[in-house]
């Protein structure tokens, strides 16, 4: 979300590539140190990489979290303010129109 790369993240932490890849990927296990040294690059709690494991996680979520991930790198890959700025305003008006969609639904549902 951040829009580093494994290598730029791998240098922040004090890793190989390689090394990085493989935490990435789960083929090798993160120690609590190199976590805690992880949390303090990104500038997050230990904790956010614990988020959501004791409850039952949607199947979409993973899914969901992908495409999000894509759109903030791609996002920050876009130089133009003005572009950047429409895209903001893009996602604001569709996400303000499913608010008025689901609130339309949920008033026709409900008896009064």
């Amino acid at each position: 979300m951040l829009g580093y790369t494994q290598q730029q993240l791998a240098d922040m932490i004090g890793v190989t590539y390689q090394q990085a890849h493989k935490y990435e990927r789960g083929i090798n296990r993160v120690s609590a140190g190199r976590l805690y040294e992880i949390a303090e690059v990104l500038d997050v709690p230990v904790g956010y990489f614990y988020d959501g494991l004791g409850s039952k996680a949607d199947k979409e979520t993973p899914t969901r979290q992908r495409m999000c991930l894509e759109l903030a790198r791609n996002f920050s890959m876009i130089k133009n303010d003005r572009h950047q700025e429409a895209l903001s305003q893009l996602a604001r008006a569709l996400a303000a129109g499913e608010a008025v969609a689901q609130a339309a639904v949920t008033k026709t549902e409900t008896p009064e």
